[in-house]
């Protein structure tokens, strides 16, 4: 017994160098003490990095047996990873049995928790990313309006038709009709939107529906008296 008690405290006085200021020995009998283990960037005013307080306590065949170690407190860190913290050690534990595991105990500890916040805010990072995506997308399809194909431009455009005619009969004035109403009936506007989908192919285009609201505002009727010989399809000078 007295063996493991010298190696016990020959180790007990290595970590204590090496951990000063942040190992916290609880007791002797048996030996008892915690050790903090903190990321680089752990700050606890601000709340940033992480960090685990690790409870060593060595049994009375300590190195031949394991030492137990338990989790006094932790910060910054789920369950699901303080278990997977945890479980790691305990390997490490049995495949240094028979050794002073302690320094090794508590620098695989700081290697592992060093690199599970770096993969923390790389998720972080990618989540904040993509929701950012997200949005500029939602904010681009609205800018660019309504994408429609052939087909789906002539149905809608066919509706707006009817409703435009519905709302204004038709005024014939002496032998020809106004220029809007030449407009409405022209059937070589028409031909012309297709010609133009055509040219696209599939490509789906966009149509700004505001352009077709202000038909009405056109002044697009010409004074009879100024030319009575004048007829519907006449564009000499």
């Amino acid at each position: 017994m007295s063996e493991f008690a010298d190696e016990q405290r020959d180790e007990i006085e290595a970590l204590e160098s090496i951990y000063s200021e942040e190992i916290n020995f609880l007791g002797d009998s048996p030996h008892c003490f915690t050790i903090p283990v903190k990321t680089e960037d752990y700050d606890e005013d601000e709340g940033e990095g992480r960090l685990v307080l690790f409870k060593f306590t060595f049994t009375k065949k300590y190195p031949s047996e394991e030492p137990l170690l338990e989790v006094e407190e932790s910060e910054n860190i789920d369950d699901e990873h303080l278990d997977e913290l945890v479980a790691h050690l305990k390997e490490q534990l049995t495949e240094n049995l028979g050794m002073p595991v302690v320094f090794t105990i508590v620098t695989a500890a700081i290697e592992w928790l060093g690199d599970k916040n770096d993969q923390i805010k790389r998720d972080i990072e990618a989540a904040a990313k993509k929701i950012k995506d997200l949005e500029e997308e939602e904010e681009r399809k609205k800018l660019e309006g309504t994408k429609v194909t052939i087909e789906s431009f002539l149905s809608w455009k066919a509706g707006f038709d009817e409703e435009r005619l519905g709302k204004k009969a038709d005024v014939i004035k002496g032998s020809k009709l106004t220029g809007r109403e030449l407009f409405m009936r022209d059937k070589s506007l028409n031909d012309s939107d297709i010609k133009f989908l055509e040219q696209a192919g599939d490509t789906a285009v966009t149509v700004d529906e505001s352009l077709f609201e202000d038909l009405e505002d056109l002044d697009l009727e010409e004074d009879s008296e100024e030319d009575p010989d004048w007829k519907p399809g006449d564009d000499s000078d």
